[in-house]
């Protein structure tokens, strides 16, 4: 698992338009990177949101949002749409980023285990650091942490 000062691990990840990202292309602000589990169910639905109706606070700490998930581009692009999200969603369906950052593991649902995305989210600074690491969390609880964190 990663921790404050570690390096982020870098990416390039395909985006709801289809449209390469890379993390590195936003150095020099502060970028908070949330992963969930899947598009358009309850939960990942309010945290989402929730980043969404906070983004200006977000753009006036000159911190970028970029959202991960295992779906593939043209699903995002449609949850996008409905939810009207002013940040990219970016396509992991190979789960490469999710495991650099230590988010894929075995998760548990009516006695069943199975594979998938730990609720996470990550504030990078204006160098690539790590500065806030919060593995596991509620999706209310990842959107107030990290309103809270840039806000400062």
């Amino acid at each position: 698992m990663l921790t404050v000062g570690d390096t982020a691990p870098d990416f390039e990840l395909l985006s709801d338009e289809g449209k390469p990202v890379k993390l590195s292309d936003y150095r020099g602000q502060r970028v908070v990177v949330f992963f969930y589990p899947r598009a358009d169910t309850p939960g990942c639905t309010t945290q989402a949101c929730g980043f969404r109706d906070n983004y200006p606070t977000f753009q006036e700490a000159n911190a970028v949002v970029l959202a991960i998930s295992p779906d593939a581009p043209e699903d995002l692009a449609k949850w996008k749409a409905k939810q009207s999200f002013p940040y990219p969603l970016l396509a992991d369906p190979d789960h490469a980023v999710s495991e650099a950052y230590g988010v894929w593991g075995e998760k548990k649902m009516y006695g069943k285990s199975y594979m998938g995305i730990n609720r996470s989210h990550f504030v990078i600074d204006q160098a690539g650091k790590l500065a806030d690491v919060q593995y596991k969390v509620s999706p209310q609880k990842s959107v107030e942490t990290a309103v809270a964190f840039v806000a400062e």
